[in-house]
């Protein structure tokens, strides 16, 4: 999959370096974005940067969109806030040149993209707010679009926001009626001229948007049909896509197919679905490149261990729980200096609870005393003061090794106060962080930690 990447990467090295074109944005195709690894492709950002403070510039507000492009495409695989932050800079400053210009389609084109940076905000760091700023832009550039790619990502934007939102409220029917607003922005890039390179890759995306949205309303209904559905969608754009040309587009989408197959045999007790989705994620995982998109390679280790996890819980197999926390423990190994990204806690709240797990299956308290020694030193190496998310995560961890020991050993001997004592201190940190994602995870562990029956001592 990613091998000719590699190629390019190492036929620039011989060359002396990653030379970027002139105007930026590899010479105007965002498609070639695909096939640079994230050290080249913030190369690119920084060239985008020159082309569009270049004073001979010509068209410098469409500079600096793909500027904003560029940058946005760095922080969706690090994970680093400033560059969002740049990338949603730039596309604010490519609007108002565009409207200074008169420059409808322009304008509409550079507030998506503000849109499009609010809602990876959004994804990253479970600031929920962000998706209400991105929705005041979707639909102002629904408005003013006359034409080109504005008006259907406005739509595919609106529909995604609407999925989403719906999601705790809404049926089976709900889904599909969301999942039919796609239809229409999905169809109309296809009628662009050839010219418009990005086209094909942009419906690849929306349909990947819709696909994870289906999912996620079959795994909350655990209905197999719009499951189904997802996976159906997800598959086809997996197949739609050549992973040398566009690696990262079809990693994305089979991984995804890996998720919901796992979901699905989750939902249906079908352990061949389950091992299916294993095998699907391992696969996307060896040729996943770490160094061309981190963040999505750790998000694929997380979704690998997820997978393992939920084969751990359907054969009671103390082997898939421990192959789960190594995958959890690779995809930490990038998060680890991310501190603010909502994947972190999932991976964090996972590898915990499968250490949890492989303990209770074992009855081995010594691979408890192993983890709570581990949490410990964390806890330790990460003062609340100098990196407090790091800490409060590890409370979190050590409050569920603590649950675990009172699960093997029917007795409370201080494990209940001191699960609840960190799961305390966790939640003031979140709190005060205003990490609503880890915030839940936290409650969630506090509220089964209530409903739990006390144990007595000796019985």
């Amino acid at each position: 999959m990613f091998e000719f990447g590699r190629e390019l990467k190492r036929i620039f090295g011989a060359q002396g370096g990653w030379r970027p074109a002139r105007d930026g944005l590899a010479g105007g195709d965002s498609a070639l974005l695909e096939l640079l690894d994230l050290s080249l492709l913030r190369n690119e950002g920084k060239a985008a940067d020159v082309a569009a403070g270049r004073i001979s510039a010509k068209d410098k507000p469409q500079r600096r969109l793909e500027a904003a492009i560029v940058w946005r495409e760095v922080a969706r695989r690090s994970g680093d806030a400033a560059t969002l932050r740049k990338a949603a800079a730039q596309a604010e400053a490519a609007a108002t040149a565009f409207d200074r210009d008169r420059r409808p389609d322009g304008w509409a084109r550079a507030r998506c993209e503000q849109a499009f940076c609010a809602l990876l905000g959004a994804e990253l760091f479970g600031e929920e707010g962000l998706n209400a700023a991105a929705e005041i832009a979707f639909r102002e550039a629904r408005e003013a679009a006359r034409g080109g790619l504005a008006a259907p990502l406005a739509e595919v934007g609106l529909a995604l926001i609407e999925g989403r939102r719906r999601m705790s409220l809404g049926d089976a029917q709900a889904a599909r009626v969301t999942a039919a607003r796609f239809s229409a922005p999905i169809a109309a890039p296809r009628a662009l001229p050839r010219r418009c390179s990005a086209a094909h890759l942009l419906i690849a995306e929306a349909r990947t948007l819709r696909a994870d949205m289906l999912a996620g309303w079959g795994a909350r209904l655990k209905d197999p049909d719009i499951l189904q559905m997802a996976l159906n969608e997800a598959a086809d754009v997996a197949d739609g896509l050549d992973g040398a040309y566009e690696p990262l587009a079809h990693a994305r989408a089979a991984a995804l197919r890996g998720q919901i197959l796992a979901l699905m045999g989750e939902v249906s007790g079908d352990i061949e679905q389950i091992l299916e989705a294993v095998t699907c994620l391992a696969d996307v995982v060896e040729d996943m490149a770490r160094d061309h998109s981190p963040l999505d390679w750790a998000r694929m280790q997380a979704a690998l261990g997820l997978a393992l996890q939920i084969l751990g819980e359907a054969t009671a197999g103390e082997r898939a729980f421990e192959q789960a926390v190594t995958c959890y423990e690779r995809a930490g190994l990038v998060l680890a200096d991310a501190p603010a990204l909502a994947l972190r806690a999932e991976a964090s709240n996972g590898r915990a609870l499968c250490l949890a797990r492989s303990a209770e299956l074992s009855g081995d308290l010594a691979v408890l005393d192993a983890a709570e020694a581990a949490f410990k030193i964390e806890l330790a190496q990460r003062r609340a003061g100098v990196d407090p998310v790091s800490w409060a995560l590890a409370q979190v961890n050590l409050a569920r090794i603590y649950e675990a020991r009172l699960d093997i050993t029917g007795k409370d001997r201080g494990e209940r106060a001191s699960a609840a004592l960190a799961l305390q201190a966790a939640l003031d940190v979140f709190a005060e962080e205003g990490l609503r994602s880890f915030t839940l995870i936290a409650i969630d562990a506090m509220e089964r930690l209530r409903v739990r029956a006390v144990p007595r001592d000796g019985i």
